[in-house]
């Protein structure tokens, strides 16, 4: 099939297009489609349906030119991402957070179904390359549980594997030395609430971080938990973090098994759980995909290229 769609304006004609047709190159890969851009048309060709959603986007695209606004990266991403969200209306579903301004939604398939599984199960599992979502959707989750006051605590847990878990030379408190190991869990908070916000909670222990070896002997209560990053977990520490879980509690495990930073030779410990619970009834496992990666577009190359190899 082929498409020819007319330009509004030809004196934006570069704005549309982007930096050296980035705009329309990244639609091209996105759907499939071949673009041809002339002065003042651009011919579209492909199937059907990638027809209609390139078409679709372009048109969003020039809506935003036609009432001054300006087009960039992000505003093709958002039009492509809203295309998603009209095949499967789950991926719209918004997580409140507490910034009122910011609307935190699956983007993907497989990000839908993260958030449902954390929903349904006390006890989640999520897998996935770098850019995925992994954190962030959990942080998100959270954040809402404590917002709608289903939880009484947010405890952030990650592996301290580069110091070995022995933290006691670090300058500062507890706190202090863990601080760079929590920063990923931190950026996404400070997206959902605001620093004044962060610092009281943490105060009144509302949010708690810990390193994944002082864990041990704790039950948490009315807590949700995550333990990020734990690719870098032993199987023995993973059984000690999981049979943390109390009463009224959520527990969230992210890891990604291609970056681990445990010795070679040493299992690891999401992997091993992942193998030993699958099929246990009331545990969710979800394995994201590159397809569900939502950082630069760039991400999901570097990732296939180092499959690659």
């Amino acid at each position: 099939m082929e498409l020819t769609l007319a330009i509004d304006n030809t004196a934006k004609r570069t704005l549309l297009f982007g930096p050296a047709d980035s705009h329309l190159r990244l639609i091209r890969s996105a759907l499939d489609v071949k673009i041809t851009a002339r002065e003042s048309t651009i011919k579209l060709s492909g199937p059907n349906d990638s027809i209609r959603k390139a078409a679709s986007v372009l048109d969003s695209l020039q809506a935003r030119l036609r009432k001054g606004q300006s087009v960039g990266e992000e505003d093709v991403n958002a039009a492509l991402a809203a295309l998603d969200q009209e095949d499967n209306p789950a991926l719209g579903k918004r997580i409140a957070v507490y910034h009122s301004n910011t609307s935190i939604i699956a983007k993907t398939d497989g990000q839908a179904r993260y958030i449902d599984a954390i929903e349904k199960y006390d006890l989640t599992f999520c897998l996935g390359p770098a850019g995925s979502g992994k954190t962030y959707l959990a942080v998100a989750m959270c954040v809402a549980l404590l917002k709608e006051r289903r939880i009484r605590r947010l405890v952030l847990v990650r592996p301290a594997v580069e110091a070995g878990e022995k933290l006691g030379y670090l300058p500062g408190d507890m706190q202090a030395k863990v601080n760079p190991y929590l920063r990923p869990l931190f950026d996404a908070m400070h997206d959902m609430m605001s620093f004044e916000q962060i610092k009281r909670f943490m105060e009144n222990d509302v949010i708690e971080v810990v390193p994944l070896a002082f864990m041990r002997g704790r039950t948490l209560n009315h807590s949700a938990v995550i333990l990020d990053e734990a690719q870098n977990a032993t199987p023995s520490q993973m059984l000690m973090f999981l049979t943390r879980l109390g009463q009224s509690s959520k527990m969230i495990v992210t890891g990604d098994a291609s970056q681990t930073d445990l010795p070679s030779g040493q299992a690891n410990g999401v992997v091993d759980a992942v193998r030993r619970l699958k099929g246990v009834k009331n545990i969710g496992i979800v394995e994201l995909e590159k397809t569900d990666i939502v950082r630069h577009r760039l991400v999901q190359n570097i990732v296939k290229a180092y499959e690659s190899k």
